[in-house]
């Protein structure tokens, strides 16, 4: 029996709503862009952190740290030494303050403050605080290979302090090398001398060790250091004798109450083992 095109008509519509709704064809320009991305996925290298780490100061993924409860701030002046007292007794041992002037060949508190009043020194906030003084040292050379060194100081006291050690003198602030020759040879030395300092001596030091004056307070210094040649000097050892230190114009600054130093003891010494 022949299907007539009616009957063959329904089948087909019969046929293509049991299958569902018809999907849209899959083009080509479709399929190449798919295949591209896929490629791209799988063939990007992963970050290399280990070449990150090599080329910079920091990890990719840096940690945070806590803060630091100390602080490298910088004290360079108090009002009054009261003011620098109270600011010193949380930071350092009351054995060690207490010290300071009664112990023999110590400078007390009020030292201490005039030096930073003066812009001599400056005390970085720690505990216990670190005392930085800039000094010129200044070796000065005398006949058959001998220098001059400074053998001891007679305070203002009446104790001594064994020195052992070339001129020396703490520097003002902006004050040049050649400035704080000059000035450390005419206080401690006596009179203006002509001074010459030897070409291509200068050397820059520094050092860290507990300071002789403020027990238990460790400084750090930062030394200078010259050869010279000082017209005038005796041949044989003497004594030379210091004025005030410091400038007190109007009298508020308390001079007497400082440990300042009256004489200085020098002696000619042996450079190396060529002295006549």
């Amino acid at each position: 029996m022949s299907k007539t095109p009616e009957s063959l008509n329904n089948a087909q519509n019969n046929t293509k709503s049991s299958l569902g709704p018809a999907k849209p064809i899959t083009t080509l320009p479709d399929l190449f862009l798919t295949a591209v991305s896929l490629l791209f996925l799988f063939s990007s290298p992963k970050p290399n952190h280990t070449l990150f780490r090599k080329f910079l100061p920091f990890p990719p993924n840096p940690r945070r740290f806590p803060k630091m409860t100390t602080t490298s701030q910088s004290r360079t002046s108090f009002a009054t030494p009261q003011a620098l007292s109270d600011w010193l007794k949380p930071r350092l041992s009351s054995d060690s303050l207490d010290s300071w002037g009664v112990k023999p060949g110590t400078k007390n508190l009020h030292n201490l403050w005039l030096e930073l009043s003066e812009g001599e020194t400056s005390l970085v906030d720690s505990s216990p605080p670190l005392r930085t003084v800039n000094v010129v040292t200044v070796r000065i050379l005398g006949k058959g290979n001998l220098v001059l060194v400074e053998s001891r100081q007679e305070l203002s006291d009446g104790s001594f302090r064994d020195r052992f050690r070339p001129l020396s003198e703490k520097m003002n602030p902006h004050e040049t090398t050649e400035e704080a020759v000059a000035r450390a040879v005419k206080e401690e030395l006596g009179s203006s001398r002509i001074v010459r300092i030897v070409p291509g001596s200068y050397r820059k030091k520094l050092e860290e060790r507990n300071s002789a004056s403020y027990p238990g307070l460790p400084a750090r210094y930062v030394l200078h250091s010259v050869d010279a040649w000082v017209e005038g000097l005796p041949e044989e050892d003497f004594v030379t004798e210091e004025k005030e230190e410091y400038e007190d114009v109007d009298g508020t600054r308390g001079l007497e109450k400082a440990v300042s130093v009256r004489k200085h003891y020098w002696e000619w010494v042996c450079s190396d083992s060529l002295c006549s």
